[in-house]
């Protein structure tokens, strides 16, 4: 293992679920790994379902922010992780060294839209949250071993 963190930017659209879902994840199973960030090309605030869902296992993001991606100009990200397919068509270019992923996963807000009670719309938040804790578990050392990595800049 390095001595040295890798600084990965998860972005999505808005920034509010899937990407903030992956920032609080990685801060909590992967600190001493990775440096974690998110942002979202359009802002839309903190979707409190997700703030819910983590804490239910025990991972508190309420006090993150969504943020937009201009905010982390001045970092240079080793990889930057998009989690909506929205996201990657429009990807913003990084500098230097950054390798963009795209790891696609379905959106809660939409899916939870039509459900028939809370209960049902927060079990596509879990869902999204169990996949996204096993993609974030298999991190930094998939992003390197499966050579799923490519640069878009």
């Amino acid at each position: 293992m390095n001595d040295v963190r890798l600084n990965i930017l998860f972005l999505c659209t808005g920034n509010s679920c899937r990407s903030q879902m992956a920032e609080g994840m990685a801060r909590h199973l992967k600190g001493g790994e990775i440096e974690a960030y998110s942002a979202g090309t359009e802002p839309r605030g903190l979707d409190p379902r997700a703030v819910a869902v983590m804490k239910e296992i025990g991972v508190d993001i309420s006090a993150q922010r969504s943020k937009h991606v201009d905010e982390f100009a001045g970092i240079e990200f080793d990889y930057v992780i998009t989690l909506c397919g929205g996201v990657q068509e429009i990807c913003p270019m990084f500098p230097g060294k950054t390798k963009t992923v795209h790891r696609g996963f379905d959106d809660p807000p939409e899916l939870a839209r039509n459900a028939a009670g809370e209960e049902l719309a927060l079990a596509h938040y879990r869902r999204v949250r169990d996949e996204i804790r096993d993609y974030v578990g298999s991190l930094p050392g998939s992003l390197r071993q499966n050579g799923v990595s490519f640069n878009l800049t």
